[in-house]
């Protein structure tokens, strides 16, 4: 689809801008001294510090933005990190970090790994005992410890030329193995996994913090440094329950490493619970070894196997293990307990829907049960809300700015399109809802709550984008004369065109319609320092669009209970 014409039964009248009153101020100028020039050269507001760690830590800077290059964003949210610390806001700090991550609300832990590295790393006792404490919680598993590690030396290197290795950081490290000594076969599990990552493994962490093993786990670590052998001979007269199955399972894993044919990996999956990980690359393309792992295989590893799973033909229309999967994609408490992230599911379903992957040769024809299963748990996903019945208008900005780069690292998807898929969860969840998409003009979309969400971003793909003006859902629905309770625009803030500013033409709307409390709510889609929303207005509210919590965030914003 492409063009306006063709998407006449989906899109509206276009709308363009009413001529700017004499004494409206352009965005191409301040409304007032607390504004700053975006990126186009637009006025908007300043970020605050606090937010902005928030939008780093849920969106990263992988990708850049259309005007700002990865690297400099990185180092403009470090920079934002690096004042709060400085006043003294250390542990307020940290505590964001580890509530974004326990919460699961980022889909990706490496803006956060890398924040709680430099609050590990800055010269201030506070930040650095905080972070160290909170360890543990965040580094659930060794390929976060590890690249928590690689942060914190190149952070090292860089600000005081040190190796990173002190008392503290060498402490927190052993502290993460030794809260295993009473469930030394999870750490089993966890070195046999994940072996290695940025070019560091487990021996090289042991040898780095002295490590003095405590209770059970002294087994493993004499594994991974001397071997199983080395290991069984350690208590050969006498070890306790844990340690016989943690021998056991590790036994296993020696066992597959020697494995030649399906039936013999078979049956060590079924008996150790052996993962993807522990099976040899040979026995990778064989459909019994698939159906064995799927059996107890982890939501995260599921997702993300779907299309090795369809190539290999385990996943014909009403198999078992189409009915496995599809069970586990419609389960909301499994999705919970799994810590889902809603992004993580919309790029399986946009990558796995196409046949093909965005990297590699593997191609395969999708199963449309779970394409739809897929569809499903994406908004399963998020924090179920009630609605809150208030009137809402959804502005989606499809500039050119918003159709140029990645969310979140993903080429597979723009924040146009993802911002499309977010709409969408707001639809299905509030009864009273319009939506209109705008770059330098505006045009109402008649979405169907039928839609996948595949046909929303088919449309959202043909709408023609030009200049950005991101007043004109206000503007519009004065002119229309719409009622409104609430404005959701998603946006990347770079807004510049327009004759008058979003927070004024807010302003304005609230006293042409006579609802005085009307709200504007700001779904930034990156991690730059720009929003239109005013922070002295209290019905303004600035947030990060793909945070898993953030339909219960606008729910409480509209109802007025933040």
């Amino acid at each position: 689809m492409s063009g306006y014409g063709s998407l006449a039964s989906a899109i509206g009248s276009v709308f363009k801008a009413p001529k700017p009153a004499k004494n409206d101020i352009p965005q191409s100028k301040p409304i007032d001294k607390v504004q700053t020039k975006n990126s186009e050269g637009g006025y908007v507001y300043k970020v605050d510090d606090m937010n902005r760690l928030r939008r780093f830590l849920i969106l990263g800077s992988e990708g850049g933005t259309y005007y700002i290059k990865e690297q400099e964003l990185g180092i403009e949210n470090a920079t934002a990190i690096m004042r709060l610390i400085q006043e003294d806001k250390g542990q307020q700090v940290v505590n964001e970090i580890k509530h974004i991550s326990v919460e699961g609300r980022a889909s990706k832990q490496n803006a956060i790994l890398f924040a709680l590295a430099l609050c590990a790393r800055l010269d201030n006792k506070f930040s650095k005992k905080a972070a160290y404490e909170a360890l543990s919680d965040i580094c659930r598993i060794p390929t976060h410890l590890f690249t928590f590690i690689d942060y914190s030396e190149k952070l090292a290197k860089n600000l005081s030329k040190g190796t990173g290795w002190g008392r503290a950081h060498r402490r927190a490290v052993a502290k993460w193995y030794n809260k295993h000594s009473k469930n030394p076969k999870k750490l089993a599990m966890h070195v046999t996994k994940y072996r290695n990552r940025s070019g560091w493994a487990h021996r090289d962490l042991f040898r780095l913090t002295h490590l003095k093993p405590e209770g059970d786990v002294a087994a493993v670590v004499k594994y991974v440094v001397k071997g199983l052998e080395a290991a069984k001979e350690t208590y050969s007269t006498e070890m306790s329950e844990a340690v016989r199955d943690t021998l056991t399972f590790l036994e296993g894993v020696e066992d597959a490493k020697k494995a030649t044919n399906e039936e013999e990996i078979i049956a060590l999956i079924q008996h150790h619970g052996l993962v993807r990980e522990h099976i040899p690359t040979k026995l990778l393309n064989s459909k019994g070894v698939w159906k064995a792992l799927l059996k107890s295989m982890p939501m995260t590893a599921m997702i993300r196997n779907l299309a090795k799973m369809t190539d290999v033909g385990i996943l014909e229309s009403e198999s078992e293990e189409e009915q496995i999967i599809i069970s586990r994609l419609q389960s909301e408490e499994a999705l919970r307990e799994a810590r889902i992230h809603p992004f993580n599911v919309l790029l399986a379903l946009h990558t796995y829907s196409k046949g093909e992957g965005e990297k590699g040769k593997l191609k395969w024809n999708p199963n449309q049960h779970i394409v739809n299963a897929l569809d499903q748990a994406f908004y399963k996903c998020f924090k179920y809300v009630e609605p809150t019945n208030k009137r809402v208008c959804i502005g989606m900005d499809v500039s050119g700015s918003m159709d140029h780069y990645s969310v979140l690292g993903s080429s597979a998807l723009s924040p146009r399109l993802a911002s499309g898929a977010l709409m969408m969860t707001t639809l299905h969840t509030e009864p009273k809802c319009d939506v209109v998409a705008f770059s330098d003009k505006l045009v109402p979309l008649n979405v169907n709550l039928e839609w996948k969400l595949n046909e929303t971003l088919q449309l959202l793909r043909g709408i023609p984008f030009g200049r950005t003006d991101c007043a004109l859902p206000m503007l519009w629905a004065r002119e229309n004369k719409r009622e409104y309770d609430t404005f959701i625009v998603y946006t990347d803030c770079e807004t510049w065109i327009g004759g008058v500013h979003p927070a004024e033409a807010l302003r304005q709307y609230r006293e042409a319609s006579g609802i005085w409390d009307a709200k504007l709510i700001v779904c930034a889609m990156t991690s730059n320092g720009f929003t239109i929303a005013d922070p002295e207005d209290p019905g303004m509210l600035d947030m990060a669009g793909f945070d898993s919590a953030g339909p219960e965030v606008m729910r409480s914003f509209m109802l007025g209970e933040i």
